[in-house]
């Protein structure tokens, strides 16, 4: 991809990837050749601020754990209440980080399929 496409789609995506992976995004980004990085753009990734309002309210029950993709969290989480209430707490900090790692990760092997 050419520079100013990286930069554009930086700036369109920024909000779904950890601030520290930038470098290697980018750098990932302009190796993709310009015929493939139109799908690239059709790629969806999960809302931060969505999953973390999942977290907040239904938490307790694991349903943000299993809308990322994390099916045996999200059923321990369910049966024991978000751990007591203790485990949903602990999510409530760490949920944002842990969905812009998973768009991260999705990203890069999205680029290893180009």
């Amino acid at each position: 991809m050419t520079q100013e496409r990286v930069n554009i789609y930086l700036l369109i995506n920024k909000d779904y990837f950890p601030t520290e992976k930038m470098p290697f995004i980018k750098e990932a980004l302009s190796k993709v050749p310009d015929e493939k990085a139109d799908a690239l753009m059709f790629t969806e990734f999960k809302q931060p601020v969505t999953i973390l309002l999942f977290s907040l309210f239904l938490g307790f029950l694991g349903v943000d754990r299993f809308m990322l993709g994390e099916v045996g969290m999200g059923v321990l989480k369910l049966l024991t209440c978000g751990g007591c209430g203790i485990w949903a707490i602990i999510d409530w900090f760490i949920i944002l980080n842990k969905t812009k790692e998973k768009n991260f990760d999705q990203l890069m092997q999205t680029i290893l399929l180009l």
